[in-house]
C-alpha cells in the first residue's frame, strides 16, 4: 500500500516554519514555506529539519526527503505591534461584526467616530462591521445610532493577534505539524 506522501506532488508539500524556540513564526496566516524555499534553507544551513514527508525530490546527484517541519537556527523576534491592515483588523475582531456580533462572509470596516466628525483611521477608532450594520450606522457615532459596540476597539499586540489566529486553523494541517500547533483538531483517517 502506498503512503499518501509518496504520490503527493511536491507543490502539495508545504513546510511548517518554526522559530528557533520551536514555536510557529505566526499562526494566522500560518507560517509555511513552499518546498523549494525550505530545501534551499536546508542547503544554506539556516534551518534544522524537525520532520519530513515520505516524498523525495531528486537531482542527478542527490535525493532529499521534503521537510514538513523546519526550525530556524536564528531566533526572529516578532514585532510588538502588527501593521494596521484590513485583515489584521478583522482578525482582532475575530471576523465578527462589532455591532450585531454576526460572522458573515462580506465584512467591511467602520469608523466609530465617523471621519466627517473628525474620526481618524486608527486601531482605536475602526471596527469590523457587516454591511447592513455599517449602512444603518451611517455617519453617526454608535451612541447617536443606538448601536453599542460589543467590545471597545484597542491597538492589539502581535501576541494578541496570534492568540486570535489560533481560533482559525487553516484547511491543511499535515500530521507532522500537530505537535507544534495548538488547535484542537482530529486527524483524518
Amino acid at each position: 500500500m502506498f503512503h499518501p506522501d509518496l504520490i503527493r506532488h511536491p507543490d502539495a508539500c508545504p513546510t511548517l516554519v518554526l522559530n528557533a524556540d520551536y514555536t510557529p513564526l505566526s499562526y494566522y496566516p500560518l507560517s509555511i514555506w513552499p518546498w523549494q524555499t525550505a530545501v534551499k534553507a536546508v542547503f544554506l544551513d539556516r534551518v534544522d529539519i524537525v520532520a519530513h514527508y515520505e516524498r523525495e525530490v531528486r537531482s542527478p546527484t542527490q535525493s532529499i526527503r521534503l521537510p514538513s517541519v523546519i526550525a530556524l537556527k536564528q531566533y526572529v523576534k516578532p514585532s510588538q505591534f502588527p501593521a494596521f491592515t484590513r485583515f489584521n483588523l478583522f482578525l482582532r475582531d475575530r471576523f465578527a461584526c462589532q455591532y450585531c456580533g454576526r460572522h458573515v462572509r462580506e465584512l467591511t470596516f467602520d469608523h466609530v467616530v465617523p471621519r466627517a466628525q473628525g474620526g481618524r483611521t486608527t486601531w482605536e477608532n475602526v471596527v469590523t462591521s457587516c454591511s447592513p450594520c455599517n449602512l444603518r450606522k451611517g455617519g453617526r457615532t454608535p451612541n447617536q445610532a443606538g448601536m453599542p459596540l460589543h467590545i471597545e476597539p484597542i491597538r492589539p499586540t502581535s501576541w494578541h493577534l496570534q492568540e486570535h489566529g489560533r481560533s482559525f486553523p487553516p484547511n491543511y494541517l499535515h500530521e507532522t505539524w500537530h505537535d507544534w500547533l495548538y488547535w484542537d483538531v482530529e486527524l483524518e483517517a
